[in-house]
């Protein structure tokens, strides 16, 4: 399949070139030129389209009435993906939660071709669709900003996943920066995923096990990854009416004063973490079975006061040997004490830290790792 398509070039250009393609997905581009006005444009495209259609013959109609000219496109429409993505958008129930016909357009043109409110107006073009006037979407903003409509969204995603009394959800948290140097009390610096300078905005996005879009949430750019995720579930419980939730995080987002704040408002909650030493458990295990290894899978259970004095909360650990974790540790730990000793014996070099004295570093090295290889391997 061949056609005629136009791009903007680097320079503000319009490129007027052939796309070749075919259904395994590899194409081929010619480029015919580049114009600076409409009306150059219109020859590149008038020569593309003679070029496109060189030696193919033409069905006599007319007797020779009608001559050489060929019959206008006034307009052109990707039809079927067009109804497709509306059709979608249907079945998901956001036409009936925000009936707007503008977001509805912005909506679907970035699904197509993720880009600006203002390059929305060209994808929609390209399709076939007339676009809204970038004014009109100005002056949409402020509706969309609105939390009744994200609530009315997330009740249609909600309604459209089935939200259940065992239903898994997920939350993850992400950065997204902008291209200024100061910040506004909400684009603030903080900790970056992408380790950048500029201002941004963190934000919480909690989906379904499929990765279905709920909720999405905005927060300070400043704001800590673990104080995220307390207001993001008292929202998501608000809005459907959650009599409770069990959260379900690893050692990264669960901070001490997150477990507490959870336990405050009523819910329960499972945080995975590594561990540095051999619990109580599982020493008194070992000690009365010497001669056996840990079965694999073994659960050991502790209930433990966690916590300052006063404030001690009663919480339960349970500890899971894995055989196959413990071989790629002991491999991980046999690794290090070699490259250790090639660092003692002088036979690599070694990136020192100016804070830490090396004096008596080969005694230290074998002692410390030698301790902890015998704690883990019992």
């Amino acid at each position: 399949m061949a056609y005629v398509r136009t791009v903007k070039t680097a320079s503000g250009a319009i490129a007027v070139q052939i796309v070749h393609s075919n259904r395994r997905g590899s194409r081929e581009i010619e480029h015919i030129g580049s114009a600076h006005t409409p009306g150059e444009v219109e020859v590149l495209k008038t020569i593309a389209q003679q070029r496109l259609h060189v030696d193919q013959d033409t069905l006599d109609f007319d007797d020779g009435q009608l001559g050489d000219h060929e019959a206008p496109i006034l307009s052109s429409q990707a039809r079927h993906l067009w109804e497709t993505l509306s059709t979608a958008y249907r079945v998901l129930g956001l036409d009936r939660a925000c009936d707007d016909k503008v977001f509805r357009q912005l909506v679907l043109a970035r699904v197509v071709e993720p880009t600006s409110k203002l390059d929305s107006i060209r994808v929609l073009d390209e399709l076939g669709i007339t676009p809204p006037s970038y004014p009109t979407i100005k002056r949409r903003l402020p509706v969309y900003a609105q939390t009744e409509w994200r609530q009315r969204l997330a009740a249609a995603c909600a309604e459209h996943v089935g939200l259940g009394p065992a239903t898994l959800v997920l939350y993850d948290v992400t950065t997204l920066y902008f291209e200024t140097d100061t910040g506004d009390g909400f684009r603030e610096p903080g900790f970056s995923k992408e380790r950048r300078l500029e201002p941004q905005i963190t934000v919480g996005l909690l989906t379904d096990v499929r990765g279905f879009w709920l909720q999405v949430h905005a927060f300070t750019g400043n704001t800590a990854e673990t104080k995220t995720m307390l207001p993001v579930i008292k929202a998501f419980m608000a809005a459907y009416s959650l009599p409770g939730v069990t959260v379900v995080a690893d050692a990264r987002m669960m901070s001490e004063a997150n477990c507490k704040d959870l336990e405050d408002a009523g819910l329960t909650f499972i945080v995975g973490a590594r561990i540095p030493d051999v619990p109580y458990q599982v020493a008194q295990w070992r000690r009365d079975h010497p001669d056996q290894p840990i079965p694999d899978q073994q659960v050991f259970v502790q209930p433990t006061k966690m916590g300052p004095k006063a404030d001690q909360r009663s919480r339960t650990i349970f500890y899971q040997y894995r055989s196959d974790r413990t071989k790629r540790t002991m491999k991980g730990i046999d690794t290090q004490i070699g490259k250790a000793e090639q660092a003692v014996a002088g036979k690599t070099a070694v990136k020192r830290n100016r804070f830490v004295q090396l004096t008596g570093a080969k005694k230290a090295v074998n002692r410390d790792l030698e301790a902890k290889t015998r704690a883990l391997a019992g």
